[in-house]
């Protein structure tokens, strides 16, 4: 995704409502899933790079990750399909 303070910008438009696939289209820097409002598809564990992995695997179907989740590619805010 992203730098830590863009990513934290990013999540404060979340919480005032904007939409995660909007926000998605507009910002990412992973072209392929911002083509589809940030949506990855399915994936199962072992299939992600470990820190992104533990983070969506932790939410709540429909929830968003509190804190940018930094991986070797950069930072990410996740949301696990719902």
């Amino acid at each position: 995704m992203k730098k830590q303070n863009e990513a934290i910008a990013i999540l404060e438009r979340l919480k005032k409502g904007e939409s995660f696939a909007n926000l998605a289209r507009e910002l990412s820097i992973d072209r392929g899933s911002a083509k589809r409002g940030g949506d990855l598809g399915s994936f199962g564990r072992g299939m992600m790079v470990k820190a992104f992995e533990e983070a969506a695997f932790k939410l709540n179907k429909g929830e968003i990750t509190t804190e940018p989740v930094k991986t070797e590619f950069g930072y990410h805010i996740v949301k696990r399909a719902g």
